[in-house]
């Protein structure tokens, strides 16, 4: 805009000088030495500006240019740091846009149309907040405090990613908008902490303590609520909400010790941490059991068992194409019964069907148990891609592959469901077969999932590993205490029925939230028809 204005100041100039009238007085000339004098004055104060703008430009193309040359030189791995994840949905989202009002400011039409070609790609504010969301999922999962991820302190993880002062504020903000206050706090005072320790931010402190102290209040914690909205008020007295919010708070708490005929009790000095407040229950009555078990914990594989479980080769009950080379099988799981097979995929397989289904992959979906319709879910956080035999000769080799290790059929199987876990990516507990209305083990009617497609219940699952994961990723049975991890080119079987054709409600499982690494799955629900023969039906129920 200054451009423009000089520009048509200076025009305007020239047009009054060609008028050949100032000349004749020197008083009228004088005149014309001050307008000159204010014009070198608004060009130097452009000049500036300019000079400002582009030296911020090239400060964030230098680290731009640095932080580009590592993360691509191995976008999984770069990825697989969920900090680095959420940072990029960040950085697409905010701050590129930010950038892109600074050189508005003076048009680059190069620049500006480049953004626009980009821009349609770009992850939006959904994205961002739901990269923020699976780093809370993950702290709370694996019991990580705040600074552990702002300093990117993950297990088995040496990196330099690490999250600022207005990285932590804007991951309270997310929770604070969707009225998640336990971990607004957490995040808030993270922010806090490294802003006490001299970082440098764009948000100030009293920005933070006024987010603070409310979150701190909706947790019911009125003394520490009030404390920090004394800190508030003492930085910014004028604040436009800190007074009335700190005569509020200490109403409320005065009412409440009267009631209670107690004395008052300062605020602990204590940071919040992780554990100070009891985090809020929800919709999974197994939480608990369920992420102690992707942490490791709670796993009853007791001395008994493990000495029940073996290893051995198998060649499929004689199989013409295991018989020369059988595959490695190794009993995860005695009761139910859960086995895994090693060298299931070669490497070169593994990248060819993650090539095939990239383009393809999609948010995955849930069935919803009213209305048997496919929808996304927060429960799962994933995306899928499903490949037929005509998508490559890979995909015919594999479903062979399974054929041959299982002895069922997989001719009224599912197609082969790829399945790529990004930052926080999970799958809740669930069933991978269909309870039906009439099971006694269900509450409440539930549609049968897969009468449309007239093949049956799914009566096994064949679940491939195509990567390894650094950290987390497992899949969990909250019934009976079993943890599996993975492990790249092998892959683990389990029936879902009993041979009576009843669910087998032990094989409940989850995929446990990654929290280091690209977890790529392939897997083979096989269904029961077609395998009267194959797995003959039990004359009890049990199977």
């Amino acid at each position: 805009m200054g451009k423009w204005l000089l520009l048509l100041t200076c025009t305007l100039l020239c047009c009054r000088t060609t008028r050949a009238e100032i000349f004749t007085s020197i008083g009228q000339m004088t005149d014309l030495l001050y307008t000159e004098k204010e014009l070198v004055q608004s060009l130097r104060e452009y000049i500036k500006a300019e000079e400002s703008k582009l030296a911020a430009v090239k400060s964030w193309a230098s680290r731009l240019d640095s932080l580009t040359r590592v993360s691509t030189s191995d976008p999984e791995g770069y990825l697989a740091h969920p900090v680095n994840a959420y940072k990029l949905m960040k950085r697409l989202n905010t701050e590129w846009s930010e950038l892109e009002t600074l050189v508005l400011q003076n048009p680059s039409d190069g620049f500006i149309s480049n953004m626009t070609v980009h821009r349609q790609y770009f992850p939006d504010v959904e994205d961002q907040t739901g990269a923020a969301k699976a780093l809370m999922r993950l702290q709370d999962t694996y019991q990580l405090d705040s600074e552990a991820f702002s300093k990117g302190m993950l297990p088995g993880v040496h990196s330099n990613a690490v999250l600022s002062v207005d990285d932590c504020f804007d991951m309270g903000k997310t929770a604070y908008n969707e009225a998640d206050y336990y971990h607004a706090v957490l995040w808030f005072q993270q922010s806090l902490k490294q802003l006490d320790d001299g970082e440098d931010a764009v948000v100030s402190k009293a920005d933070i303590l006024d987010y603070l102290s409310y979150s701190v209040y909706q947790m019911g914690d009125l003394p520490r609520a009030i404390e920090l909205t004394r800190r508030l008020v003492a930085i910014d007295a004028a604040h436009q909400r800190a007074g009335g919010n700190l005569r509020y708070f200490e109403h409320l708490l005065s009412k409440q010790l009267q009631e209670m005929d107690q004395d008052y009790q300062p605020a602990s000095e204590e940071p919040i941490q992780l554990g100070t407040y009891s985090r809020p229950k929800d919709h999974l009555p197994e939480r608990d059991i369920y992420e102690a078990l992707c942490r490791g914990e709670g796993i009853k594989m007791t001395e008994a068992r493990r000495s029940r479980l073996s290893c051995r080769y198998h060649d499929g009950g004689r199989n013409p194409r295991l018989l020369l080379r059988p595959i490695k099988q190794e009993d995860e799981w005695d009761s139910p019964r859960i086995v895994r097979y090693l060298d299931v995929l070669s490497h070169e397989e593994i990248e060819k069907i993650k090539e095939l289904a990239k383009p393809r992959l999609a948010r995955a979906t849930v069935r919803d148990p009213k209305t048997g319709v496919l929808t996304t879910a927060n429960y799962r956080v994933s995306k899928s891609a499903w490949l037929e035999e005509e998508d490559g000769p890979v995909i015919k080799t594999v479903n062979q592959r399974i054929e041959d290790i299982t002895g069922l059929t997989v001719q009224t199987a599912e197609l082969l469901q790829v399945a790529n876990y990004g930052v926080g990516g999970q799958y809740e507990p669930h069933f991978d077969f269909s309870r039906r209305p009439f099971d006694s083990n269900l509450k409440k009617d539930e549609p049968d999932a897969f009468k449309r497609l007239g093949t049956g219940n799914r009566v096994a699952t064949f679940l491939n590993y195509m990567t390894d994961v650094e950290a987390g990723g497992a899949t969990v049975f909250p019934d009976f205490g079993a943890a599996i991890w993975p492990r790249k080119g092998t892959a683990v079987f389990w029936y879902n029925l009993f041979r009576s054709g009843e669910g087998d409600y032990r094989t409940r499982h989850a995929a446990c939230p990654v929290l280091v690494g690209s977890k790529w799955v392939s897997n083979k629900w096989i269904h029961e028809r077609g395998q009267e023969f194959r797995r003959p039906c039990g004359l009890t129920e049990v199977d």
